[in-house]
């Protein structure tokens, strides 16, 4: 189990923010080198068919070593880190034998990982966390799923006598800018199902996430001079406020939880002349999640009567859906994924994430992809961390996972 967190240490030295900006794909070069990088690991320990196309994305097969036929399962992981925080050198701190107190991260910015604002960590007492040094994220989303899924295979490959059904790894770049399934080759592929590694504390299971649209919103005003603006200024920001005054105030992520959706504005600049600002808007119910888009077109159809017609340009795409609807019609491979965490002494928390993965959009393409726990915590921030015990559980629950699907007669 030692590899797992050596694996993980090693993969949080490569820089492979996602850039929403970039245009391209991958969309930073840093994850198109990682990802050859894992190739070769992949490579190294014994699996075949191991590829990573221009666009970053790295597959591979762990053959089969029985001679019955069963579904063939996949293991999912992305290798990108958020761009809302930096992920340029990050230096780990390992905190052993935890012992319930607040975390000095970085005494002189007195950046503390405090048990009274994530209470969360006294889950986790006596145990070995892995910590920023509070300068940077962590990483362990998603690269606690990649240590975790190529630790498992690695067993595997050196134990010949555990048998198994064929097994596929995927790992996939720009998951965090949503764009991580973009390129992804089902057929190519090539499993029946398969889970992300890519979900938060231990237990974590997942089958239900966000519907998702991103909204840009352009407001173009009229500079004038302002000791004769009197009728004939606009100024861009004025209506921004009214905008964003017509939004419903307690609809937003920091007064939601649960299956309550919201609408949450990412970035705003502007002056008088001209003012920008970024949204993106998530529901679980799929009504609801179109009653929100519509209540932007209705601002937007607003604002342009009272202010001109122009005033207001509205941009808004849908992202991805809520996978519960691919995933429902085979349920039993959640059923599968909740049995190997009990058979391994973890009690699964089934709950919707209040996000979305790679899967949601997997699902949708034909692979129906519930998301695991990876381990870790207060992703795309200073005070993410991961406790290593977790990390060990996630292992032992991909390769039960892989036991329970050997049991399962395939219908081909």
């Amino acid at each position: 189990m030692q590899n797992v967190v050596n694996r993980f240490l090693q993969y949080v030295k490569t820089d492979t923010t996602s850039d929403p900006k970039s245009g391209l794909s991958p969309s930073t070069p840093s994850q198109l080198a990682f990802a050859k990088k894992l190739a070769e690991e992949l490579k190294q320990i014994g699996l075949t068919n191991v590829s990573v196309d221009d666009k970053a994305y790295v597959m591979a097969t762990l053959p089969s070593n029985i001679e019955k036929k069963v579904p063939v399962v996949g293991f999912i992981a992305h290798m990108d880190t958020s761009p809302d925080s930096s992920g340029k050198n990050i230096n780990p701190q390992i905190v052993k034998n935890y012992d319930g107190n607040a975390i000095i991260l970085d005494k002189e910015k007195n950046i503390v990982l405090d048990p009274k604002v994530f209470p969360e960590l006294l889950k986790y007492k006596g145990q070995t966390l892995i910590t920023t040094d509070g300068n940077t994220l962590l990483g362990a989303d998603d690269k606690a799923g990649l240590a975790e899924i190529v630790t498992a295979m690695e067993f595997l490959v050196q134990h010949p006598e555990k048998p198994h059904g064929e097994i596929k790894i995927g790992f996939t770049p720009d998951e965090e800018i949503g764009q991580g399934a973009d390129h992804f080759d089902v057929e190519k592929f090539g499993a029946d199902f398969a889970y992300t590694l890519d979900g938060g504390e231990i237990g974590e299971l997942e089958y239900e996430n966000f519907n998702a649209a991103s909204a840009k919103v352009k407001i173009n005003g009229r500079i004038v001079h302002p000791g004769y603006a009197k009728n004939k200024m606009k100024n861009s920001m004025l209506i921004a406020q009214q905008f964003l005054n017509m939004l419903p105030a307690n609809e937003v992520p920091q007064h939601t939880e649960g299956f309550e959706g919201f609408y949450h504005l990412l970035e705003m600049n502007g002056k008088v002349e001209e003012c920008n600002m970024d949204f993106i808007i998530r529901d679980h119910n799929r009504d609801i999640f179109e009653k929100r888009k519509e209540l932007f077109r209705a601002i937007t159809n607003h604002l342009n009567l009272q202010h001109g017609e122009g005033t207001i340009e509205l941009d808004m795409n849908d992202q991805y859906y809520n996978m519960l609807e691919k995933i429902e019609p085979v349920k039993y491979v959640v059923d599968i994924a909740e049995q190997a965490m009990l058979d391994c002494g973890v009690k699964p928390i089934i709950k919707a994430i209040r996000g979305g993965t790679d899967g949601a959009r997997l699902s949708y393409m034909g692979l129906p992809c519930p998301n695991v726990f990876a381990g870790g915590h207060n992703f795309h921030g200073k005070y993410e961390f991961v406790p290593v015990e977790s990390m060990e559980k996630a292992v032992e629950v991909i390769l039960k996972i892989v036991e329970k699907v050997k049991e399962i007669e395939s219908n081909d």
